[in-house]
């Protein structure tokens, strides 16, 4: 309940300092919280807990990131921008890490 009250506050307080740029393949309707990365990432390990679970480029210049709490479940969806500005696409709870293929074992 608290990250849901969190989230909501980032993205009124980022809609009163400037308009977010909305990621590509969103609808249109929907709003991001939007901030530079260092900002964003402080919030999801102190606030929250939260650790870098992994992630990935986006059409090589877009960096898409999960962040997880193993020890509340939360976790957080973040695309950064070239200039350093992250804004959260997804928040969530009960997450849960995959068990590790042991690669080569037939299953």
């Amino acid at each position: 309940m608290f990250k849901r009250l969190f989230a909501a506050a980032l993205i009124f307080g980022a809609a009163a300092l400037a308009p977010p740029a909305p990621a590509q393949n969103l609808s249109q309707t929907q709003t991001l919280a939007c901030m530079p990365r260092d900002a964003l990432v402080g919030e999801l390990r102190g606030k929250f807990g939260e650790t870098l679970a992994g992630g990935g480029l986006q059409s090589g210049t877009r960096l898409i990131e999960v962040w997880r709490s193993t020890e509340s479940g939360s976790f957080t969806l973040i695309l950064t921008q070239p200039n350093g500005v992250a804004c959260v696409l997804a928040t969530g709870a009960y997450w849960h890490d995959a068990p590790q293929d042991p690669g080569g074992v037939a299953g």
